[in-house]
């Protein structure tokens, strides 16, 4: 059979109890955010889910061009950091918004060589696109200055890292 994508993937999140006001944070992050939808739990399987009648159950979001799902879950799980999302940024002006505003709340040790969490537990990755280029330059002794620059960094400082790159 071959395989056909019919719609892109879509991300599910699962949040204990936040996902309403994760959404509605994301989409406001983000300049294409937009709330696609919302589901509310029923009467029926409350013996499983412990959810009251008409408490959000999912709640359908766009950000940066994903569709995502917040799924009211309850606290059986949890997120870590192996599974993250990256921004590819254009330049530290765009760095510096997506840092700041993703990591508004979130917890200051997760920050490390442009990884972040947020105030929800979910990891990103604000990434400068000439990172990539720097990354895969054929001169090895650059790409490991450059290397141990970023090491040190908490949010990716472009001029830094070509400045290392170039030294």
């Amino acid at each position: 059979m071959k395989n056909s994508v019919k719609e892109p993937l879509t991300v599910n999140l699962w949040f204990e109890k936040d996902a309403e006001e994760a959404a509605n944070f994301y989409t406001s992050v983000f300049s294409d955010g937009e709330i696609l939808g919302t589901f509310r739990y029923g009467k029926e399987g409350q013996e499983i889910h412990g959810m009251p009648e008409g408490a959000l159950m999912t709640i359908e979001f766009m950000a940066h061009g994903t569709k995502f799902v917040g799924l009211n879950g309850g606290p059986l799980f949890k997120f870590n950091e192996s599974v993250s999302f990256i921004i590819k940024c254009e330049d530290q002006e765009e760095v510096d918004y997506y840092w700041n505003k993703l990591g508004e709340g979130g917890n200051p040790e997760s920050k490390q060589c442009g990884w972040l969490k947020d105030k929800f537990g979910v990891s990103w990755q604000v990434v400068p696109k000439v990172l990539y280029k720097l990354l895969s330059d054929s001169d090895k002794t650059k790409t490991g200055k450059m290397m141990n620059a970023l090491l040190e960094m908490k949010k990716l400082d472009i001029a830094k890292l070509e400045e290392a790159f170039n030294s």
